[in-house]
Formats: structure tokens, C-alpha cells, sequence
């Protein structure tokens, strides 16, 4: 009876080498699967300030190129009417005028300077009022820094006309006084209340000054 071929391996197995055979690649698996050291902690978070410190440059930059863009679009005589720190209302207000849709009125001060404003055709003598009011207190601030005008008294006290007609009527639609795009009004004196009556020059002088000075 013959002898049966048996077949030996040619090297040693991984048991004979007495590794432990793991699953998805063995010994270095074990190794990928460690928790990251305190030194790259570190470094993970140097970049992660400093990828912050370059993004919060980089924002400051663009906000100042944007600054200087604005003033220099400001300072276009074309948008000479634009304030200098325009509200939703302004912007729309003046692409209604471009459209057709709102009227710029000269308002004629007592020392017979004037300044222009802009409301929508549909606007009342109130709606005028506060447009007037926003303009002289943007003068104002301008030119002195804050400075308290008393609008309650200058109403009380002064009224708005246009071609002699007092507009006396805060609910009124300006249109209705014939009032049109690049019309004038003025400022002028109605009868004086009781009280007023009683105040001195001097504060009358205090009420009236940003009425009458020079812009």
C-alpha cells in the first residue's frame, strides 16, 4: 500500500508566528482606532483660532471697503438727496420720485433759504410735517450735534402755506391744495395762543432758531 502525499506548508503560518488575526486588517486596525493626543488636540485648536482670527479680519476689511464705497456714492452730486444714513422709507421714497410716484416740495424758511424734501403723491400735510421735521433734525445734527427743537411749539405757532393758502388741516392730501411735484411752501406766523403770548424774545428766539438760520 502506498504511502498518501501529504502537503506541508512552504513558511510558517500567522499562528506559528503567534499573531492574533483581527478582522478589517489585523493589528494596525487597532492602532487607527486610538483617541487623538493632547498635542494634536493643541494644534486642532491654534487653527481653529486662527482660521477665526482671518475670517473676523477678513469681515472688518470688507465691511470698511463697503464704508468707503457708501461715502463715495454719497458724495455723487446725482445723489445729492440720499441722507447720509438712509432709512427703508427714504430709499423707497426717492425710487418713487424717479418713478413718478412722489414730488419734491421746496420749503421756503423764514429768512427766505430753502430746502427741499420728498413725499409720495399721495402724501398728507402731516405727511409733509414729519418729512420737514426729519429734514431740519438731520441739518441740525449735522451742524451742531443733537439739539432739542420743540416741534410741538413751532406748530402751535407757525404754519405751513402754499400760495397764501394755510394748510391748516393736518388730514388734508397735499394734491388737493394743488400742490405738485417741485411746488413751494413757506413758513408763517398764525395767531399766537395765550400762552405763548407770554414768552419772553429770548425763548422764542430758542424755539424759532433752526427755523430761521441759515443751513
Amino acid at each position: 500500500m502506498g504511502r498518501a502525499a501529504v502537503e506541508m506548508p512552504s513558511g510558517p503560518t500567522s499562528t506559528d508566528r503567534g499573531e492574533l488575526a483581527l478582522p478589517g486588517g489585523g493589528a494596525d486596525a487597532m492602532d487607527t482606532g486610538r483617541s487623538p493626543s493632547a498635542a494634536e488636540e493643541a494644534i486642532d485648536s491654534v487653527s481653529t483660532k486662527a482660521e477665526e482670527v482671518a475670517a473676523y479680519h477678513s469681515s472688518e476689511a470688507k465691511r470698511a471697503r463697503l464704508q468707503s464705497m457708501l461715502a463715495a456714492l454719497l458724495d455723487d452730486p446725482i445723489l445729492a438727496d440720499v441722507p447720509r444714513k438712509p432709512s427703508l422709507a427714504d430709499v423707497d421714497t426717492l425710487i418713487n420720485l424717479e418713478l413718478g410716484s412722489a414730488m419734491r416740495i421746496t420749503v421756503v424758511k423764514l429768512d427766505s433759504t430753502s430746502f427741499d424734501v420728498a413725499v409720495l403723491n399721495t402724501a398728507t400735510v402731516k405727511d409733509l410735517k414729519m418729512a420737514i421735521r426729519k429734514k431740519i433734525n438731520e441739518i441740525e445734527q449735522e451742524q451742531m450735534g443733537h439739539r432739542h427743537i420743540s416741534w410741538k411749539h413751532i406748530w402751535d405757532n407757525y404754519c405751513l402755506t402754499h400760495q397764501s393758502e394755510k394748510l391748516m388741516d393736518d388730514n388734508f392730501v397735499l394734491s388737493s391744495h394743488g400742490i405738485r411735484n417741485n411746488s413751494k411752501v413757506s413758513f408763517l406766523p398764525h395767531i399766537m395762543s395765550r400762552v405763548y403770548r407770554k414768552h419772553s424774545r429770548r425763548r422764542k428766539h430758542r424755539f424759532f432758531h433752526g427755523l430761521s438760520r441759515k443751513m
